[in-house]
């Protein structure tokens, strides 16, 4: 795979995914570095999207360790059904936060952030091994078109 992504000049988020995903899948294809991945990963996300902060979260130690990410530093480590990374671990579920102030119990790891969506990834046994956070600096910035696509990503990274 080149190093450029061919991004459909759209606004139609399901068109960008759809784009997306098999760039995602060549880039993922064949290399074996789970880090390496991930970081290519949050980089085309970043691309196609410029969130605000995209990022993994890996499950270590009973805790979520930051991974490779995009954006402004971040929170190093999340406990277990804390805040909406250690929730979306906790319940195995995506969550869409249309407002992280009225989450409870969010942590304000940048007070930019307005709205979040956290989807877990799971290994072949089923278990959570890490979240994929994403983070805009606008109010309801997510969907459930964000979600299916999200996920079709994530389970490129098994």
């Amino acid at each position: 795979m080149a190093e450029t992504l061919i991004l459909p000049q759209t606004q139609d988020r399901r068109v960008i995914y759809d784009g997306l995903v098999p760039q995602i899948a060549s880039l993922v294809n064949g290399e074996p570095d789970l880090i390496a991945n991930l970081a290519n990963s949050v980089a085309a996300l970043k691309e196609a999207f410029g969130f605000f902060w995209i990022g993994f979260y890996l499950v270590k130690d009973n805790q979520l360790v930051l991974g490779p990410f995009q954006g402004p530093i971040a929170c190093t480590r999340i406990n277990y059904g804390r805040g909406v990374c250690g929730t979306a671990w906790a319940k195995g579920e995506t969550i869409i936060v249309p407002d992280v102030d009225a989450f409870p119990g969010h942590i304000v790891c940048s007070s930019a952030s307005k709205s979040e969506i956290v989807v877990p990834v799971f290994n072949q046994a089923g278990d959570v091994t890490m979240v994929l956070d994403i983070d805009s600096n606008q109010l309801n910035d997510f969907s459930d078109v964000d979600a299916e696509g999200l996920a079709r990503i994530v389970a490129l990274l098994r």
